[in-house]
């Protein structure tokens, strides 16, 4: 107490003597207010101006004249702390409020708990008494359990009183899980509740189907938060459709809606699934707002069969939203999915996509309670995104980035898609879709010139042991691994009407060269929206001062490896440079979505390859005896890979496209297996693990003859003395600050080894490293300079080179203080095995 008195003093004092100032007399003199007037104008221009500008201000204002320049300089330090000190206590503040609400979140949730074991110590009480009895009379009927799950009541959903008895079950049976012991809930691993994280989420492992629930504060008035919650096709990235068929009015001010949704399948090997709901929004006597939906009985029930040809009918058990308000504003909200997404209607290896709990809480509920605290964010003006674009138009971007992607692995008949030339057996399936337009703009100057429509290549496959967040993050940074940039071109191109539309008619040299330009992400960094520019050069004379840069708009999510559960995509479409609103989008990209394997699985591990292709002789039956949990395999992580590539193309051309289109997949195909055989964890040795071209030693053996050789041409040690111990040399080798590259004695040196600073500075990948020659790395004065001392190296055995200027993969500049060269000697000490080069102190220009 005595503290905050004293703080509070201080305080005082502080706002006070910012109107003071001493006089000729040595005597405080309070401001007037004209004075304080003034500097308040320049404070709210430049908070911190300078010696020049505070005896500007003096001549400027007659009222100041009597102020020394020394007294201005301290009215702005106090006028700064007073601003600096109400920040902080409006910063504490908040947060107070959110600890408030998370305490009450926990508290709540404590006392769940205590219901839950209370209610497990009774259950196990009465099954012990049953037991007993059941031994003594075998014929006693009163061994039934008494807990039971609640039946669906298959009351009349053709009339409004049915339809309320209904709605009224499902908020029963829905806020006894919301808030209720109706569900075991677990918690989400990886998710742990605090201050900063997104909310309390929970997933279950025992119940039927697929269960989860999050729990969070939301800055938001409750009846917002509903409206932004009921347009799920806004949100959640895999609803592709919902309609409300029935609406009308119920009791308390609610209303009872039937509501058809139709959800992307989330790759090529499964049909999607739909849905035919009751969904009851009411307010409670608290005050709480309440959503709450659960399916209607009978497959055949909903819109008619034609409609819901391509999905798989699945359940929404009761599920939903409670949001209540809270004091002093916002509210907290707790949601609740629970799925039976008819597992057996997929492929065995992807069943567990469909039996985990924690992909839903991924898919669904978590990303329910990010987005709007996203909204709330962007609401409070808390997000600034760069390039001066509103949040929603940004937002916009993404979701149609996110829903073109999804068209073109389902390639619904509705929309106009079709299989081209499929007989089944095929490795990458051609789609095309002559009927419907894609300029997705209310502005027909965006319409897309091709008059043929679009064509697709898609395919999936099997991923074993690689990390899904791994794997696309070396994706986004390193395209050129993979992707070819004239086809790129020819996507780009066909968003400007002009003579040159088609590849090879503006024939363009691409640097490798790509910028990232960031233009928002979500609330935790969970999806990032960006720009990518493709450096181009024009070969033809006359168009030399012609930019050729391709510009891709492009969201990445799923980058952390800790997410449990998470989905991993990186989805791109060209755009215009000028990058209007209403863009025309095509999108292409990767998904990959974890498996959760079963303890069975271990033993049908693929040991001899590891990555499949899912495309052929996959069977489609009932499940058989596969448990509702979730158990976790670390030895035999898998994760399913879907590709979806778009072309525009003229009708004429259609064939030819299609063929390159076919071909150009299979080369991504190609290069994804290899970059995912090297970042596989599997795939390296204990230590580091670095791979070595055909007819090469052992890693750890040249690391050795590397530092050997060293020593024997140098006169000096590569490592310290303490790291040449036989089982540290390889891992200090790798780890070395200087870049250390080793390349092969042939008509056309090729790299052949480098070490972790090295593969940095090339900009490359153990994979790709074999693929670079000696000449390539050095500008015109390092080939120079290395051609008049090579005679010197391998008559001395090593050479020095002079600071100079090295180049990347991706076209970048590297400078270095020095280069030193030798040769690598084998075991005997006369057989020449290989070059090193290490190049010291090394930065990017």
């Amino acid at each position: 107490m005595a503290m905050a008195v004293a703080q509070h003093r201080v305080s005082t004092s502080g706002s006070s003597s910012i109107n003071k100032h001493l006089d000729a007399s040595g005597k405080y003199v309070r401001y007037t207010a004209e004075q304080v007037e003034a500097l308040e104008r320049v404070y709210a221009e430049c908070p911190k101006p300078s010696s020049l500008r505070r005896q500007q201000l003096i001549r400027e204002c007659p009222i100041l004249s009597n102020i020394e320049p020394k007294q201005i300089k301290v009215w702005f330090q106090n006028r700064r702390c007073r601003e600096k000190q109400r920040k902080e206590s409006s910063r504490l503040q908040t947060v107070n409020r959110k600890l408030s609400a998370m305490n009450k979140l926990l508290m709540e949730e404590n006392d769940r708990l205590q219901k839950q074991v209370s209610q497990l110590v009774c259950e196990n009480g009465y099954m012990r008494q049953q037991l007993h009895t059941v031994n003594a009379s075998a014929t006693d009927a009163s061994c039934d359990s008494v807990v039971t799950t609640p039946q669906h009541s298959l009351r009349d959903p053709t009339n409004p009183a049915g339809l309320l008895s209904i709605a009224e079950e499902t908020l029963a049976e829905f806020l006894s899980k919301a808030t209720g012991t109706a569900v075991d809930w677990v918690q989400m691993p990886g998710m742990k509740p605090g201050p900063d994280s997104v909310g309390i989420i929970a997933i279950s492992q025992s119940c039927s189907g697929v269960a989860a629930r999050a729990c969070g504060l939301v800055s938001l008035e409750p009846t917002k938060i509903a409206e932004i919650l009921k347009d799920r096709p806004s949100w959640l990235r895999d609803c592709r459709n919902l309609e409300v068929f029935t609406m009308f009015p119920a009791g308390s001010g609610g209303t009872i809606e039937l509501v058809y949704t139709q959800m992307f399948a989330p790759t090529t090997l499964a049909p999607a699934r739909d849905f035919w709901t009751l969904r009851y929004t009411t307010t409670l006597e608290n005050g709480s707002f309440v959503v709450c939906e659960r399916s209607l009985s009978g497959s055949g029930a909903g819109p008619s069969t034609a409609a819901a040809a391509q999905f798989v009918r699945a359940e929404v058990l009761p599920s939903g939203y409670l949001i209540r308000p809270c004091e002093g504003g916002g509210s907290i909200i707790h949601i609740v999915d629970h799925l039976n997404l008819e597992a057996w209607s997929v492929p065995e290896v992807l069943r567990p996509l469909y039996e985990s709990s924690k992909v839903i809480a991924q898919k669904m509920t978590i990303a329910a309670l990010r987005y709007v605290k996203q909204i709330a964010q962007e609401t409070s003006g808390e997000v600034v995104y760069s390039m001066g674009r509103q949040p929603a138009v940004l937002r916009t971007f993404s979701q149609r980035l996110s829903r073109g992607f999804n068209d073109a692995i389902n390639g619904f008949n509705d929309d106009g898609w079709s299989i081209m030339n499929c007989d089944g057996n095929e490795d990458v399936i051609i789609a095309i879709n002559s009927s419907k337009s894609f300029s997705c703009t209310s502005n027909p100057n965006n319409a897309l010139p091709f008059v043929g429509g679009v064509l697709c290549a898609k395919a999936s496959m099997l991923l074993q042991n690689v990390p899904p967040a791994v794997l696309v993050r070396f994706l986004r940074e390193h395209r050129s691994e993979w992707a070819d940039f004239n086809v790129d071109a020819y996507t780009a191109a066909s968003l400007k009407a002009g003579t040159y539309a088609y590849p090879g008619m503006r024939p363009t040299r691409f640097t490798g060269s790509q910028i990232i330009m960031p233009l928002g992400h979500t609330i935790e960094h969970e999806e990032i929206l960006e720009v990518i520019r493709l450096e181009g050069h024009s070969l033809v004379q006359e168009d030399a001062f012609v930019s050729r840069d391709i510009h891709l708009l492009q969201i990445c999510s799923g980058i952390d490896e800790n997410a449990v559960g998470a989905c991993s995509e990186l989805v791109f479409a060209p755009i215009d440079e000028m990058f209007p609103d209403d863009a025309p989008l095509i999108p292409s990209g990767f998904r990959i979505i974890p498996l959760e394997s079963k303890p069975s699985d271990t033993q049908d591990s693929l040991t001899t390859n590891r990555t499949l292709d899912l495309t052929s002789s996959l069977e489609v039956g009932p499940a058989t005896n596969h448990s509702s949990g979730d158990v976790p395999s670390s030895q035999n992580s898998r994760s399913v890979l879907t590709i979806a590539f778009q072309f525009p193309f003229d009708s004429s051309l259609q064939d030819n496209v299609a063929t390159m289109a076919r071909q150009y997949v299979r080369s991504v195909i190609s290069s994804v297996q290899r970059v995912a055989m090297a970042i596989s964890p599997s795939g390296l040795s204990a230590d580091v693990g670095p791979k070595l071209s055909p007819g090469s030693p052992e890693a750890l053996t040249l690391a050795q003859w590397i530092c050997q050789s060293y020593s024997y041409h140098i006169g000096a040690e590569l490592l310290r003395s303490e790291s040449l111990g036989s089982d540290s040399i390889l891992k200090n080798l790798w780890q070395h600050q200087d870049a250390i590259l080793c390349c092969s004695l042939k008509s056309l040196p090729v790299f052949i080894f480098a070490n972790q600073a090295g593969l940095d500075m090339l900009e490359t990948t153990l994979v790709s490293l074999q693929d670079i020659t000696l000449d390539k790395i050095f500008d015109e004065p390092g080939r120079k300079a290395l051609c008049s001392d090579f005679a010197k190296l391998m008559q001395q055995g090593y050479a020095y080179f002079p600071a100079g200027i090295c180049m990347s993969t991706m076209g970048r500049h590297v400078s270095y203080e020095q280069a030193v060269a030798w040769k690598v000697l084998e075991a005997d000490e006369s057989t020449v095995h290989c070059l090193a080069f290490s190049f010291v102190n090394w930065s990017f220009v």
